[in-house]
């Protein structure tokens, strides 16, 4: 009875941790980050921002009983969701500066499953954009300033309250610092080795149990989400080469874009605002960078760019992808110079943001699993308030698990299960007609509005483009009721 009351009071004390940095994660509004302390979580870089915010996740008190609680939890001998970080065993792959790259490792002794995450942070293409961001985003072209551990969220907790079918995994960190959308193989000036840095991870990998893998997941958001359909086929064929059985898949969050409407530039090359075809294009020379065979088959030469968009490159995957993505991503926006929340939008803009949905729903529709919630927001899986999004009622880790159900059924030749799906996409037309989506803040405030409060304080004339600025309750009202 001693004993038993022993393994319950660690039980305990391991949930109690879990909830108490749940809690840290949600407490109230997010202080700004500094100094080199801003690895202790995982933050997300968006695709296109030269210099992406970053913020902590609850006040002090809180921030101060999670540590607490990890401290405790690691005395009882429960898993915490530090991952250390490890640089490359191959010195001679590195970041755009010559410093090592590496990876950042949570170890679940016993388990079979892997998940690796390709971080975000979209590219540099030229002299001139690189130089800029060495300046304003060193930590995405060197590992000098990297620290020493990571906390996960999200997908990447190993708290089982926070990630229910993930957090028992073995979870990899990846950190981005070859400006290269992952694809590249060049030494210098610059180095670029998205591409093999991806190799050099899993050979350190292999010998720590990865040769003995039942499932890999290779996950990333925004560019890395790009990374992963880039690099999911080579990844499957180094570990098959290395002996291990493993089913290898992919999980791609907010990296499934659409070609820019913007005219393209001729002087691109020596311009920071090129459209994403013109950067990739220019980039892949420059790179060095390489794509899958069966999708670089399909274009001819100088058109390669056309396979790091989702739409072109996905039905040449033999690998299966899961597809997360926000039916009005924010950095689709922002390519064709749409920010919400910010200074002004035009009726030609408003049209603009209606026609994305449905493109995006269109693209998505003969996907195998996927889930597109009709909301404004960019990246979600590493998000600590992920599980709190829905389509028609299913969390994106439910999502999951029933696509990884399915897998697994086909894997040993059963009948899927009924009743369990793994492909939602809102019906709804409009932006936000989801009722769970992330809230819209006005830049200059910070206060949350509805959609129609942030049109009109963006300039837009409701009357014109047939919204009624009176019946906003009503509106809301009546777009959610036609799904989501």
């Amino acid at each position: 009875m001693r004993i038993l009351g022993h393994v319950a009071f660690f039980l305990l004390l391991g949930s109690i941790f879990c909830k108490s940095n749940r809690n840290a994660k949600f407490g109230g509004k997010s202080p700004k980050k500094s100094g080199k302390n801003q690895g202790a979580d995982v933050s997300q870089s968006p695709l296109l921002d030269a210099a992406p915010g970053s913020t902590g996740r609850g006040s002090g008190g809180l921030a101060v009983a999670g540590r607490n609680g990890a401290a405790a939890a690691r005395t009882a001998g429960q898993q915490t969701d530090d991952m250390r970080l490890h640089f490359l065993k191959n010195n001679q792959v590195t970041c755009n500066d010559g410093t090592a790259a590496g990876f950042y490792l949570k170890e679940s002794k016993g388990s079979r499953r892997w998940l690796l995450f390709l971080e975000g942070g979209w590219c540099c293409h030229s002299k001139e954009t690189c130089n800029f961001r060495y300046q304003n985003i060193p930590r995405l072209m060197s590992s000098s300033g990297w620290p020493q551990t990571k906390r996960g969220t999200g997908i990447l907790s190993s708290c089982a309250e926070e990630n229910p079918h993930w957090h028992n995994a073995n979870i990899v960190f990846i950190p981005y610092c070859s400006s290269d959308v992952w694809s590249g193989t060049r030494p210098a000036p610059y180095a670029f080795m998205g591409s093999m840095i991806i190799r050099e991870v899993i050979k350190d990998l292999a010998p720590k149990g990865m040769k003995q893998a039942k499932v890999v997941m290779l996950s990333g958001t925004s560019a890395g989400g790009i990374g992963v359909m880039l690099n999911i086929e080579r990844v499957a064929s180094q570990l098959s080469q290395l002996g291990a059985e493993a089913q290898v898949r992919g999980l791609v969050d907010s990296g499934w874009f659409l070609e820019s409407k913007r005219q393209r530039s001729p002087d691109c090359p020596e311009a920071i605002s090129c459209s994403p075809e013109d950067s990739i294009r220019i980039g892949l020379r420059m790179w060095n960078g390489v794509v899958p065979d069966r999708c670089r088959q399909l274009y001819r030469k100088g058109e390669e760019w056309q396979c790091f968009f989702g739409h072109k490159l996905y039905a040449t995957l033999s690998s299966p992808v899961f597809i997360v993505q926000w039916l009005f991503d924010e950095e689709q926006l922002k390519v064709e110079n749409i920010y919400m929340g910010g200074q002004s939008l035009s009726e030609e803009q408003w049209q603009y943001i209606q026609n994305l949905g449905n493109e995006v729903k269109n693209s998505l529709r003969h996907i195998t699993a996927a889930f597109a919630p009709s909301c404004l927001s960019h990246t979600v899986i590493t998000k600590s308030n992920w599980l709190s999004f829905q389509v028609r009622g299913i969390s994106l880790s439910r999502a999951l698990y029933c696509w990884d159900r399915s897998l697994e059924a086909t894997r040993n030749n059963r009948t899927p299960a009924k009743g369990c799906p793994f492909h939602l996409v809102d019906t709804c037309q409009w932006p936000q007609c989801n009722p769970t989506c992330p809230v819209l803040v006005d830049r200059s405030t910070q206060q949350e509005l509805t959609l129609l409060q942030m049109l009109v304080a963006m300039g837009l004339d409701l009357q014109k483009v047939g919204l009624d600025p009176q019946a906003d309750a009503h509106f809301l009202a009546s777009i959610v009721s036609t799904g989501g």
